[in-house]
């Protein structure tokens, strides 16, 4: 049995955050109903693979029998997702007041961009504008350059999904104390914000100089970076400890005694020049077979579609195969489930 059961979730459709938070809650066991709007198939293609182990059903709420059809579901379920803008699902009948008082332990969940109050709270946005506002696009960048967008996973998905399926479990243990449900408010650019809690910690103490690409864990540092190989492909390297970096110079067959200490920051252009020529000399996949089960902590960069044959994905079937798409298999694992 999965820990998730005996919860049923009703989730209308949306565009990746609230699919992905809820496939999450699927992946736990919840059994969850995904309601779409007629001829809306255009949301088909990107959320596919986000739609594994639900059940999607049709309705149109602006009809009686849509709405009527959605209001039953929502009065026998534990949890209720809507990702429209602040308003919207109240004019359609099904807004938190609507369900509550068909439904008082219903967990009651509205994700957006911006939240459900402020002075965006009405307008559009991205992943890439959520990260831009809190903080978190302005470190993505080398030093002189221009911030680069991290694919759309830092907002939408950690920030809006992630957080969207730990403020459920929460909702859900507090309501086995208390009998009642709740509304959470779920956004994006909050979840963007939290991320970035570690990196203040750091600035507050004078560990982040705050100018992107000259820090510890941002690429500043030689032994904390990406490297390219004869090949043209990249080993990724993150020897900071001490201990992790001596094994990297004994590795890459180089004399420590000759070259800076690791910790002295003006040698650190010396280190990325001698990196940088050593990593040329061979290909990725031999890098990689000779640091293998070392903890030089170097790894190769691999695509998304290399991945799931690597030996450690393999061995730990990390991935799985959906309708025949290759994805990550549900995580965390449980040892009291299967």
């Amino acid at each position: 049995m999965k820990p998730l059961e005996a919860v049923t979730v009703v989730e209308l459709a949306s565009l990746a955050p609230a699919p992905f938070g809820c496939m999450m809650l699927a992946d736990l066991g919840a059994h969850v109903t995904r309601v779409e709007r007629p001829g809306s198939g255009a949301l088909d293609v990107p959320t596919a693979a986000l739609d594994r182990g639900k059940t999607t059903i049709v309705a149109d709420l602006k009809t009686p029998d849509g709405l009527a059809a959605v209001r039953e579901l929502a009065s026998a379920a534990d949890v209720f997702v809507e990702a429209y803008r602040p308003g919207v699902a109240e004019r359609l009948g099904v807004g938190p007041d609507d369900l509550l008082a068909l439904n008082p332990r219903l967990v009651y969940v509205r994700m957006t961009g911006w939240g459900q109050h402020g002075p965006l709270a009405q307008t559009a946005g991205h992943d890439i504008n959520y990260l831009a506002l809190s903080g978190m696009l302005y470190p993505l960048a080398r030093p002189g350059e221009r911030p680069n967008p991290p694919t759309n996973v830092l907002a939408d998905f950690a920030g809006g999904g992630m957080l969207l399926a730990n403020g459920v479990l929460a909702a859900l243990v507090a309501r086995a104390t208390t009998g009642r449900g709740q509304v959470l408010d779920v956004a994006m650019v909050d979840g963007a914000s939290l991320y970035s809690t570690f990196l203040r910690g750091l600035h507050a103490v004078g560990l982040w100089s705050g100018e992107p690409g000259t820090n510890l864990l941002d690429g500043g540092a030689p032994f904390y970076d990406t490297y390219t190989c004869a090949d043209g492909r990249h080993v990724a390297v993150g020897a900071l400890e001490p201990q992790f970096f001596a094994a990297l110079v004994d590795g890459l067959g180089l004399d420590a005694t000759t070259m800076p200490a690791q910790t002295d920051v003006t040698g650190w252009s010396r280190w990325r020049e001698v990196l940088t020529a050593t990593f040329a000399t061979k290909t990725r996949d031999e890098w990689a077979q000779l640091f293998d089960g070392t903890d030089a902590c170097v790894t190769p960069v691999l695509t998304p579609w290399e991945a799931p044959h690597h030996p450690h994905a393999v061995g730990r079937e990390a991935f799985v195969d959906v309708d025949g798409v290759t994805m990550p298999a549900p995580a965390p694992r449980f040892g009291g489930s299967d």
